[in-house]
């Protein structure tokens, strides 16, 4: 069918958006998302928070709260999605799951298991990670096309190109995921685009042709990404090609859970202490109101630099409501010591974060970084970003008109794109151009001016699902943000106590774009068939330079370790079963962004295949 709109959409870690383009018109618009507002109330909002509660059973009339789309309301078996789940889940935080988006890449708990809420002692009604992203795909699908058949729009979501953003450091499981709970909520033949580049076209569309007048050939562009649960990194090289400006993304950073909800609880505790002080202790379900109200305090005092403090209530939830409020103040120089210079202090170049607490013994759950220092965590980017650039040809050419930008131990950027909600507060953005200036002996990269922190990413993916769709416009060189790598089962005697280290084969080298594919034909590998086999998958974000073919010799410690696929491979009959077939590897990326890794016998047209996703635009 024929693409009349585009949806770009924003599935946030605390908040999702969506973005609406009618290519017909050339209007574009955020759109509105009907959603619950309260027991009996709905609405429209930009945004959709990204929370869920799973009611009791009985604690809702099912009508209270039923959406114009659904025939069951949540308050039966069902879930509530949004504002009201947010709000009414801060009561009851056992039945309310956040950061859901966030478990998709923890690698230490499956993502297809039920166990949301994280913690919760509720026996029924739990939610995997995966199911938790296709409830809330399919609430801003339904949501965003209510809300334009409102306005006397009425769209046929199969004339829709969809185009769903992923955080740069999502791996590739991550990624599947995100894009499988996609279709089965409903979309059709979607594409996932990386979060920096999504805040980068609608800066550029926003900009209008004067976008090349802020940037030009030898720039690195740094898109600073922090939202309210991560911090996202990457960088843009702006080369020139024919005499046109050419983009293309050289780098991205690792995933980092660290962002705007760190600092309102870091804000909670600072005011917990002031309260404990005066004699006044707090419930679990207080310090939860507390870290709320902390962040609104947070946001009016980055807001309006003229106030000295803001004031901060705890409700109670005894009878006497008012009488049992507790009030305290959050001053400016407050703010600026847990905020500014804690999570943003002034940190040298080379001084990288802690990796973890020492202990030998901690809870399951999502992999928060063990160091709240956002400085440490871009100085520890931009230095992997460098050893990424200096060992690809192909990289260090793009940056070769700025030089300077590869002299000391970092890449240096030499212009910024902020993002994320965090930075819609202009101390935090002054303090991260400071802070590069600090690196770069005194030379501040220049602030791209027009950004837009909060509904930049749903805009942007909507701009390029229209470039998609005509073939024209702005289009970032992309490609894998990482490499890929196979394992290999050494070929060497056996010594008993001694496990040789696992090789790994280059299969998929960072940047390969969709719709390629490379023939591995210079050497022959032995696949093992009909029985039980096991595939390891490797990837780097720091080896721009391996080709197809390339050879890592300790995988496990060079290399991070993606996944793990067990499976069965149909056996030939002139080979008995675990015999290995000499075969020549073909790996190819689809144009839906699967890696397809194709072994074929070196002496026949038998093949096998085994498919990975790592999705990139």
């Amino acid at each position: 069918m024929e693409k009349t709109f585009t949806l770009g959409i924003d599935l946030g870690t605390s908040n999702s958006a969506v973005a609406l383009e009618d290519l017909a018109a050339g209007e574009s618009r955020v759109s509105g998302v009907t959603q619950i507002l309260a027991p009996g109330q709905v609405g429209e909002r930009d945004t959709l928070p990204s929370a869920l509660y799973i009611p009791r059973t009985g604690e809702f009339a099912s009508e209270s709260l039923r959406l114009p789309w659904e025939r069951d309301g949540g308050g039966g078996t069902g879930t509530v999605v949004g504002a009201f789940a947010r709000s009414h889940g801060a009561v009851v935080p056992d039945r309310l799951v956040t950061s859901a988006k966030s478990w998709l890449s923890n690698p230490h708990v499956d993502p297809r298991s039920p166990v949301l809420p994280w913690g919760s002692d509720i026996t029924e009604g739990k939610l995997s990670a995966a199911e938790c992203a296709r409830r809330c795909l399919e609430h801003l699908r339904e949501g965003a096309l209510h809300a334009e058949a409102l306005e006397g729009r009425e769209r046929d979501p199969a004339a829709a190109q969809v185009v769903v953003t992923v955080p740069a450091s999502f791996d590739e499981v991550a990624r599947r995921l995100t894009a499988e709970a996609a279709e089965a909520a409903g979309f059709r033949d979607v594409v996932l685009l990386e979060e920096p580049q999504a805040a980068f076209y609608a800066w550029a569309e926003q900009a209008g042709p004067g976008w090349r007048s802020q940037v030009g050939a030898g720039d690195i562009v740094l898109v600073c990404d922090v939202g309210g649960g991560t911090a996202d990194f990457s960088l843009i090289a702006v080369a020139e090609e024919d005499g046109n400006l050419a983009l293309e993304r050289i780098s991205v950073g690792e995933h980092i859970l660290l962002g705007g909800d760190n600092m309102d609880l870091a804000l909670a505790y600072t005011l917990q202490a002031k309260l404990e002080e005066e004699g006044h202790a707090l419930d679990d379900w207080q310090f939860l109101a507390l870290t709320h109200a902390a962040g609104l305090a947070k946001v009016a005092l980055f807001t309006d630099e003229s106030l000295a403090e803001a004031p901060v209530a705890v409700p109670s939830r005894g009878s006497g409501l008012l009488a049992g409020t507790l009030s305290t103040r959050l001053s400016r120089a407050e703010l600026e010591a847990v905020v500014l210079e804690g999570f943003f202090a002034r940190t040298a170049a080379d001084d990288m974060p802690t990796e973890d607490g020492g202990a030998a013994l901690r809870e399951f759950g999502l992999p928060y970084a063990a160091d709240a220092v956002v400085s440490k965590h871009l100085a520890r980017f931009l230095t992997r970003s460098l050893a990424n650039v200096r060992g690809s040809e192909a990289l260090s050419g793009l940056v070769g008109r700025r030089p300077e930008a590869l002299e000391g131990p970092f890449l240096r950027p030499t212009a910024v794109l902020f993002n994320g909600g965090v930075f819609k507060a202009a101390p935090l953005r002054r303090r991260v151009l400071e802070l590069l200036a600090g690196w770069s002996g005194g030379t501040a990269p220049r602030e791209l001016e027009g950004f837009q922190p909060d509904l930049a990413v749903a805009k942007g993916a909507a701009v390029y699902a229209r470039n998609r769709v005509t073939g024209a416009g702005l289009r970032i060189k992309a490609g894998t943000a990482r490499s890929y790598y196979i394992g290999l089962e050494s070929s060497r005697p056996a010594v008993p106590g001694f496990k040789p280290p696992v090789r790994a084969l280059c299969v998929v080298p960072q940047g390969m774009e969709e719709g390629t594919e490379h023939l591995i034909d210079g050497k022959t590998f032995g696949l093992v068939t009909g029985r039980p086999a096991v595939f390891r998958f490797f990837s780097s974000e720091i080896r721009g330079g391996d080709e197809p073919g390339a050879l890592v010799p300790n995988a496990e410690k060079t290399l991070d370790e993606s996944d793990r696929l067990e499976i069965t491979l149909p056996p030939m009959e002139e080979f008995p079963d675990g015999q290995p077939i000499p075969v020549h590897l073909n790996p190819v990326v689809t144009e839906l962004g699967n890696l397809e890794l194709w072994m074929k016998h070196t002496a026949s047209d038998r093949r096998w295949k085994v498919e990975f996703q790592v999705r990139m635009e």
